[in-house]
């Protein structure tokens, strides 16, 4: 019968009852250090109350997670096979949940105190684990919070799942732990592990293939708890030199509505099932862990992306510009052995020629990679970029240039948008000494509360903006697309004779640190 439905009502404080108080503060003392003292001290209360009740003898059993299971006995109960009669037997609930069983042998002479008897130590046991659950809920969030922070932020695939992995079985405090990203035959496409070491996963061999538990958990995406893997008809069989494994439990990993992969924890520490509170737990993890793994994916394909468009950019700089160079410096070779015999002085005029078209290549080769230095984004943000691009510029040509930067602030400016202004800088000023045939140029920058604004000049022969433009000239093309890619304007200013004024306004925003930003493309 439930002690809650069966005790009488005598309007006395029930934790004062019988010895019900230093039954209290003895099960609290179990549970803060469940010693043999503790538990000597324990046992002696629960005498004290069963022999204050007129009771011929007691027996109890406390299992309820995260009470440390505990049974204890007096009088005539003292021993396991002892039955009377008057046995009575009570579940002690804590709300819907059933805390402990509690038999009482109760002889007629006290019978009027049985059941307050049992309404007393259900109070006394449901208080215990309404204080050690509260005390496990701030550990577990506590723990779920270090666990979370512990993957937030980390944008690279291979070291997520595996983070993941170590820190769902801290969680969960599991011996093993796995993580299995799920393909649509249900197969592992990767199989994360934690707590077998390096030596032992290649002495177990290929990772699994999905047969057994690990196949159904799989299929059914709903968490499963098994109580010994061994001892399940649905178990697969581990292969040689596999660890022993008992208990199970099993949480499928959703992000989008979709499910993406799955958790397993085996060997509750230090012993037994994993329960409910782990499985809910755990369910809250992998919530956080569907988002870490789609980020990480998202920043993996970001990545790739870069890389793509980057390569484009590279090779159509390299065919515009210094391929077709080099080309026509072979087509202007190819009579030379024939002059050397008519035209002496022609055939040294264009190895002359040749020559220094050579070495205006090497310097726009040079330049080129420069500009594919991270550095430039490393040291000082656009300020020191332009800096170092402007060092690099008066090395490799014969042009003056002087950088402006009026005490431009720019340490808050996104990578992205530093990366193209650089790459448009680097851009105008291999076209400065490419075609402009100037003396001096210049680059201004301002970095105000409203706007970026970038300028390059030189003072060289200048062009028309407008006219047709040959292989070999698609800089101007390469510097719109840049700004375009970063919402700039992009204006040339130029006439025949007067130089040339390269200017990119684009709106000012802050730097994030958002997976989206991808950096100089």
């Amino acid at each position: 019968m439930s002690a809650s439905n069966s005790a009488s009502k005598t309007g006395q404080d029930s934790t004062g009852l019988l010895g019900l108080r230093e039954m209290s503060e003895a099960l609290e003392a179990w549970q803060a250090r469940p010693d043999l003292h503790s538990h000597t001290q324990l046992d002696a209360a629960f005498a004290q109350v069963i022999a204050s009740s007129g009771l011929g003898g007691g027996h109890l059993h406390i299992d309820a997670a995260p009470l440390t299971e505990l049974e204890l006995r007096s009088g005539s109960l003292r021993e396991p096979a002892t039955e009377t009669a008057e046995i009575r037997t009570y579940y002690l609930h804590f709300g819907d949940r059933v805390l402990a069983t509690l038999r009482l042998d109760a002889p007629p002479a006290a019978v009027f105190s049985v059941d307050e008897c049992a309404r007393g130590l259900e109070i006394v046991i449901g208080s215990a684990w309404s204080r050690a659950r509260a005390g496990q809920a701030t550990d577990e969030l506590a723990a779920m919070d270090t666990a979370t922070r512990g993957i937030a932020g980390v944008l690279d695939l291979d070291r997520v799942l595996q983070l993941i992995t170590d820190r769902v079985r801290e969680l969960a405090h599991a011996q093993y732990a796995a993580l299995g990203i799920v393909d649509q035959d249900f197969g592992f496409e990767r199989f994360i592990t934690s707590g077998v070491s390096r030596a032992e996963r290649e002495r177990i061999g290929p990772p699994p293939r999905g047969h057994g538990l690990l196949g159904v958990i799989a299929r059914e995406g709903r968490p499963i708890r098994v109580h010994d893997i061994e001892a399940d008809p649905r178990r697969y069989g581990f292969p040689a030199n596999h660890p022993s494994m008992h208990s199970l439990l099993g949480v499928p990993i959703g992000a989008k509505g979709r499910s993406i992969g799955r958790l397993y924890l085996t060997n509750k520490l230090p012993f037994g099932d994993f329960t409910e509170d782990d499985e809910r737990l755990v369910e809250m993890f992998a919530l956080h862990a569907g988002i870490a793994i789609e980020n990480a994916r998202l920043h993996e394909q970001v990545q790739r992306l870069a890389i793509v468009e980057e390569r484009e950019r590279i090779g159509r700089d390299l065919h515009d510009g210094i391929i077709q160079s080099i080309y026509a410096v072979g087509l202007s070779l190819e009579d030379v052995p024939d002059l050397m015999e008519d035209e002496r002085d022609e055939a040294k005029a264009r190895v002359e020629r040749a020559i220094d078209s050579l070495d205006q290549s090497i310097r726009d080769i040079r330049n080129f990679i420069f500009g594919l230095r991270p550095e430039l984004l490393e040291q000082a943000g656009l300020v020191g970029g332009l800096a170092a691009l402007a060092d690099e510029f008066r090395v490799n040509s014969m042009v003056d240039v002087e950088l402006e930067t009026s005490d431009a602030t720019d340490s808050d400016l996104p990578a992205d948008l530093v990366g193209q202004l650089l790459s448009i800088a680097r851009e105008a000023l291999s076209n400065i000494a490419r075609h402009s045939k100037a003396t001096q140029g210049s680059i201004h920058v301002e970095v105000f509360e409203g706007a970026v604004k970038l300028i390059i000049s030189d003072n060289g022969v200048g062009f028309d903006p407008a006219a047709p433009r040959g292989a070999g000239h698609q800089g101007l093309v390469n510097m719109t697309a840049r700004a375009s890619s970063v919402g700039a304007k992009l204006q040339v200013q130029s006439d025949s004779g007067f130089g040339t004024r390269i200017i990119v306004e684009v709106p000012r925003r802050e730097a994030t640190s958002g997976v989206a930003d991808k950096g100089d493309q």
